[in-house]
């Protein structure tokens, strides 16, 4: 069994071949990886499913809320604030609207409060208060002024209070205390690029960071041919390093220009992020500016 892709299942399929001197013929592993293959196949085709009904029934809250909040049942301050009767998948969903938070009740009691991340982006709608992360009890209590907080995580993708009114109230802090600007970092050029980069309506009040292209490995040539000589889990540390320095700014994006043995591996590493990535290209003779799609 032969796949020729370079991927989870494929590999795991191929490992149903037997070996090289086994007896017999090889008819009972090909079936054995099909059952398998099956079984994978029809749960993921039931978790697109489910997405399919996360989406319809998030879809449905939505509209309830937006009409609510036209009609004045919810006051004004809470367009951006979705609160569930249970929890649904919905981060996805609603990356492209203006929702900043969701609360849901939580399985151990109380309420939990998540903020939404921007669409094609790591950086959230809107953020808790530095001042809370990481604390909980009566810490968390006292920095937030909410008698029923509970928990605050450090990483700031959660938090919990007792009440649904507390967990309310800790959005609609959050979204007064927060100011934040959109940062683009600039990989690998001078400021040139930078009024391109403007240009995007998305971007036209962001704040640019410069960052210097990674110098290159030590090399070995051979005329004009070369390869590097750092052992791959070496390279592969390095850039790791590398790409941790970029995302320490919270770009929207980074727009990338250089030599392509330069900037392949962070590309490449940074859409394994989902970080967009921007690069330059030129169409009619004019610059333009393209989203490189994030994923592995």
């Amino acid at each position: 069994m032969h796949t020729g892709e370079k991927n989870e299942l494929a590999t795991l399929i191929g490992n149903f071949n037997p070996p090289w001197d086994a007896q017999g013929g090889n008819d009972a592993a090909f079936f054995q990886a099909v059952g398998v293959a099956g079984m994978i196949l029809d749960n993921k085709l039931e978790r697109y499913r489910g997405n399919e009904r996360a989406d319809k029934r998030v879809e449905e809250i939505l509209k309830q809320h937006q009409e609510e909040i036209a009609s004045g049942k919810k006051p004004a301050d809470e367009k951006q604030i979705l609160v569930l009767t249970d929890y649904v998948p919905c981060q996805k969903y609603l990356s492209e609207t203006e929702i900043a938070f969701v609360i849901f009740p939580s399985n151990r009691g109380g309420y939990c409060i998540q903020p939404q991340k921007r669409e094609y982006s790591l950086n959230y709608k809107c953020s808790f208060p530095e001042s809370w992360l990481g604390l909980e009890k009566e810490e968390l209590k006292e920095e937030s002024g909410l008698s029923s907080a509970e928990f605050c995580h450090k990483g700031g993708f959660l938090m919990t209070t007792s009440t649904l009114e507390d967990a309310i109230k800790a959005c609609k802090i959050s979204q007064q205390q927060f100011h934040e600007q959109v940062v683009i970092v600039n990989l690998g050029t001078d400021e040139a690029a930078d009024a391109l980069l403007f240009k995007l309506p998305q971007f036209s009040g962001a704040r640019i960071v410069h960052m210097e292209l990674p110098d290159l490995p030590p090399m070995e040539w051979d005329g004009i041919y070369g390869e590097s000589t750092l052992e791959k889990q070496e390279w592969k540390a390095q850039i790791k390093d590398q790409v941790k320095k970029i995302l320490k700014s919270k770009p929207e994006a980074v727009y990338v220009q250089g030599d392509l043995f330069a900037v392949y591996p962070l590309i490449h590493a940074l859409r394994k992020r989902h970080m967009p990535v921007l690069v330059m290209t030129e169409k009619d003779g004019e610059q333009k500016i393209v989203r490189i799609p994030s994923g592995s």
